[in-house]
């Protein structure tokens, strides 16, 4: 603790904040206010380039529209500006319209330019982001009919792709809820019956559910799917999750996700603490712990970006994106409080330093999609798009200014006075 002592003191908790503050409001949310609108059709533009320009007939994604409407839905709890109420309310009313099955229930995955479904599949990581969403919007809109939209997906969700034998969910099922042959949640993903990535999201997205509907059919799934990634996913012999699996859990991949395994780790922090379950919170820190410690050793570059991933053949992929630097920012700020190990604070502030000087589009607003190992941007994606939205930076400035607060607060032993 002594090394801790002398490494951080209140000057630097003051100007780490504004730089999170500048990059929160000055870099992104100046942009979504407004170049994401879509005037001509309704909602938000489904791409726009890294200047600004919105490429008119692209389709738009569910993701894109559920991670609109949490990110802007917890920006307004927060802050209580009332353009951020407004861009919530756009999201949920487009959502709503065009993504709503009102034959057999749930979400679309995909519709054109105009409305129209492109992609009629339930996609379970889907649905589950739409509860994540809704449950944040029902805290600042607290309508009767947005819980129930949320009760509706979840009970969809239960009755049609829980797998009663092994646990967990099947990833896709049809428009009319029967099971599909190809389950891919995109092209990258192998087709497998379940995967990590759903099942970590699907955690995120009953946590956040559980907060404004504390049932205990709820609670009984929350707490099965955290056993799930604790006991089925998470892989101790090597320190990292598996990533995807037949339906009795049996792996089908030796690649990496550091992005997922940083991801995870504070997730997991996020709900032992809301389940106060005695029974699991200490398996739970173990794990959160070895994640953020395997992230540490072995998916770091020498500047401390995370490397997308390690493939099946264990070679580094040297691409570097957004939301893998985002959420090591907040897995490492956790995996200190939780440790007080320096090593984690050193990473949490080194990635800070890597994606604000490489990331950030400084002329047109908002970050870069990714950037190369020597963090030269790709000028060839874009800057919004199905799967890239505000969600990632935006929780990861959030998340942050929580975390110092609570070291200003609660850890007051650890920072020099």
């Amino acid at each position: 603790m002594d090394a801790l002592k002398l490494s951080i003191d209140r000057q630097e908790l003051k100007k780490l904040e504004e730089r999170i503050n500048r990059v929160l409001f000055d870099n992104i949310l100046p942009f979504w206010l407004k170049y994401s609108r879509d005037e001509e059709k309704g909602g938000f533009w489904g791409r726009v380039s890294n200047e600004n320009v919105p490429l008119r007939d692209a389709p738009k994604g569910l993701i894109l529209y559920s991670r609109i409407l949490w990110t802007f839905s917890v920006l307004y709890q927060r802050f209580g500006e009332p353009a951020y109420l407004e861009m919530a309310e756009r999201a949920w009313q487009y959502l709503d319209r065009y993504f709503w099955d009102e034959k057999y229930g749930g979400m679309f995955w995909l519709v054109d330019a105009n409305g129209t479904v492109m992609d009629d599949k339930k996609k379970m990581y889907g649905q589950a982001f739409t509860i994540y969403a809704l449950s944040a919007f029902y805290r600042i809109y607290n309508q009767p009919a947005i819980l129930q939209k949320a009760i509706d997906l979840f009970e969809l969700m239960l009755k049609h792709n829980y797998d009663k034998q092994f646990g967990g969910f099947l990833e896709t099922s049809g428009r009319d809820w029967t099971l599909v042959l190809d389950m891919r949640l995109s092209d990258q993903d192998l087709n497998s019956a379940k995967s990590m990535n759903t099942h970590l999201h699907i955690m995120e997205a009953f946590t956040g559910f559980y907060q404004i509907w504390p049932e205990s059919v709820l609670r009984k799934q929350l707490r099965s799917v955290m056993e799930i990634l604790i006991q089925k996913i998470f892989n101790p012999q090597t320190g990292h999750l598996n990533l995807f699996f037949k339906e009795n859990w049996q792996s089908e991949s030796k690649a990496v996700s550091f992005g997922h395994d940083i991801e995870t780790s504070w997730l997991l922090q996020e709900t032992f603490m809301m389940l106060h379950d005695s029974e699991l919170e200490q398996p739970g820190r173990e794990v959160a712990l070895k994640l953020a410690k395997s992230t540490l050793m072995e998916g770091l570059t020498p500047n401390y970006a995370i490397y997308k991933e390690r493939t099946d053949e264990g070679m580094l992929v040297p691409i570097l994106e957004w939301w893998q630097q985002a959420e090591a920012t907040v897995g490492f700020a956790y995996a200190y409080l939780l440790s007080g190990r320096p090593e984690f604070w050193k990473a949490m502030v080194n990635t800070w330093q890597f994606l604000e000087e490489y990331l950030l589009n400084r002329e047109y607003g908002e970050w870069y999609y990714g950037v190369d190992s020597k963090g030269r941007p790709n000028l060839n994606t874009y800057k919004v798009s199905e799967w890239k939205g505000p969600y990632h930076n935006v929780r990861a400035c959030l998340e942050l200014l929580k975390c110092l607060e609570k070291l200003r607060s609660t850890h007051n032993e650890l920072v020099s006075k």
